[in-house]
């Protein structure tokens, strides 16, 4: 049968990234206290198309998959890489992977146990060079200093959420992230709380007032000083309580910074 991707294309544009998105795949991921935990993960998978090449075969993407089916982790995401562009012949692929993750979380007074989900993100691509980056998005509580200076009982607090990017030279657990994350803001959030736990964390983000800005530039001190990091991006978006708007605040370490020595 003709195989009409490989025909020759005369446009001379090469397209930087051609795939398959959002296809639903069960992964592994590493899980600091239970060593592994499965998970479902939302992917998107592309290579570098030559500018000769009509177009790609988006099966061959579905057959790497299916080749690493059960066994998709942070350990062998290069590996993956590698077999898309022999698959593929490209120069170049790309594999995000956006999936939940679950902690277990014992609330602050009454101890009382329940599962928190983070969303969480690897991106990684491969050329000469291999780059992978580390997503955790975490929700948080925010109090507004500004509120608490001007108002004699009160002040208002609003649902964050925290997304933090990383590259790291040495591994680094999800968990660590979120950790940091929760301890750069007014409160950290939990899914199963009794009034005890309330109380505690009410006067807990009244005693800890933290703007957008504050949460990133505290994150990235944090950051900054973790040897094991060589880059991040950090953004906070607060979705005000009083306000018909989000207040939001980025910070990102040099952008070229951290990447990966070339490898083939």
């Amino acid at each position: 049968m003709a195989d009409v991707q490989s025909m020759h294309d005369d446009r001379m544009k090469e397209i930087d990234k051609v795939g398959v998105k959002n296809l639903r795949y069960p992964i592994v991921v590493l899980d600091s206290r239970k060593e592994e935990q499965a998970t479902v993960a939302n992917v998107n998978m592309y290579v570098r198309l030559p500018h000769n090449y009509r177009g790609t075969h988006m099966s061959r993407f579905l057959e790497v998959l299916n080749e690493f089916r059960g066994r998709i982790y942070i350990g062998n995401i290069h590996e993956v890489l590698t077999k898309t562009k022999q698959v593929l012949n490209s120069e170049e692929a790309f594999i995000e992977l956006a999936f939940p993750y679950f902690i277990e979380k014992a609330a602050p007074v009454s101890g009382a146990r329940s599962l928190m989900e983070y969303n969480c993100l690897f991106l990684a691509s491969l050329n000469r060079r291999f780059d992978f980056v580390l997503g955790v998005e975490a929700p948080v509580t925010t109090l507004c200093p500004c509120s608490k200076e001007i108002s004699t009982s009160s002040a208002h607090n609003q649902r964050s959420v925290v997304r933090v990017r990383i590259r790291f030279k040495e591994f680094v657990w999800i968990e660590e992230v979120v950790e940091v994350i929760e301890r750069s803001a007014s409160a950290p959030v939990f899914s199963l709380l009794k009034r005890v736990d309330e109380k505690h964390l009410t006067e807990l983000a009244y005693s800890r007032p933290m703007f957008a800005e504050d949460v990133v530039r505290q994150v990235a001190v944090e950051l900054e000083a973790n040897k094991k990091v060589t880059w991040y991006a950090v953004e906070a978006e607060n979705h005000e309580s009083i306000h018909n708007h989000s207040a939001y605040a980025f910070i990102e370490k040099d952008k070229n910074e951290g990447k990966g020595p070339s490898r083939d």
